[in-house]
């Protein structure tokens, strides 16, 4: 994955991008982000990126001039990009998105916003708006670093183990089974004998029973698109028929 962030704290970026799995796709050279400071393309003394909106109103708007520029430098290279807008106002990234992105050979862009909202016209620049959640954060650059993590995970060679990005949550359109360690019991509580047993059949059976059975708890919505085959319609309806859902 090659990205270019446009932003004006390009600082945010650095603890995250060298510490762990993010770090180590960079060492591979999986990973590649080149951060950009959006004031280093301005024309006045003050480096100035934000302005008052026509027609009034709170708040400060991101404006054009610099943004453009920047856009304008990166395109000189010649090599195709996909230009991304981080926004609340954009379509929901989910874990298909991420895997689409992982398909990608083009170069990314990500623009960070800040203030009240940025000039409508830099809308004319990019591929897609993309929003993380529907809330509002201060800055586009936690949510460039969500997308990049998440694009990254499923790179191959980019975790240890590839079947850990596989079984993880939303990956095959389900919250995860749970997951448990060493020691066997801690203050009470017990592993599972099932996935003591060695029992392959049955462990994989017992992951996805719990597997659908959180996620009809905590996300009932995910089952709507999530591909059920008939052994899920079957494992739901014991779980749903029994009292404690526990079936």
């Amino acid at each position: 994955m090659k990205c270019d962030v446009l932003t004006i704290f390009p600082g945010i970026f650095d603890a995250y991008l060298n510490e762990s799995i993010l770090k180590r796709a960079r060492e591979k050279g999986l990973l590649e982000v080149r951060l950009y400071n959006i004031r280093d393309f301005t024309s006045d003394p003050h480096r100035s990126v934000d302005d008052h909106p026509y027609g009034g109103g709170a708040g400060m708007v991101f404006k054009p001039e610099p943004i453009f520029r920047a856009v304008d430098f990166l395109r000189e290279d010649g090599e195709p990009r996909r230009i991304i807008l981080l926004s609340p106002q954009g379509r929901p990234f989910n874990q298909s998105t991420a895997e689409a992105y992982a398909r990608q050979t083009q170069r990314f862009v990500f623009i960070c916003g800040r203030y009240e909202g940025i000039d409508e016209r830099v809308k004319t620049l990019v591929d897609e708006e993309v929003s993380i959640g529907d809330y509002v954060i201060t800055g586009g650059e936690l949510a460039a670093l969500v997308i990049i993590d998440a694009v990254t995970r499923l790179i191959p060679g980019a975790l240890g183990d590839k079947r850990s990005a596989e079984d993880e949550s939303f990956s095959w359109g389900l919250l995860d089974y749970p997951h448990y360690t060493r020691p066997r019991e801690f203050r009470g509580l017990q592993v599972p004998e099932v996935l003591l047993s060695g029992n392959h059949k049955e462990i994989w059976l017992w992951r996805r029973k719990q597997a659908l059975k959180k996620t009809l708890r905590a996300r009932p919505d995910l089952l709507e698109k999530a591909g059920l085959t008939d052994l899920d319609r079957k494992l739901l309806s014991e779980i749903r028929e029994s009292p404690d859902g526990d079936a």
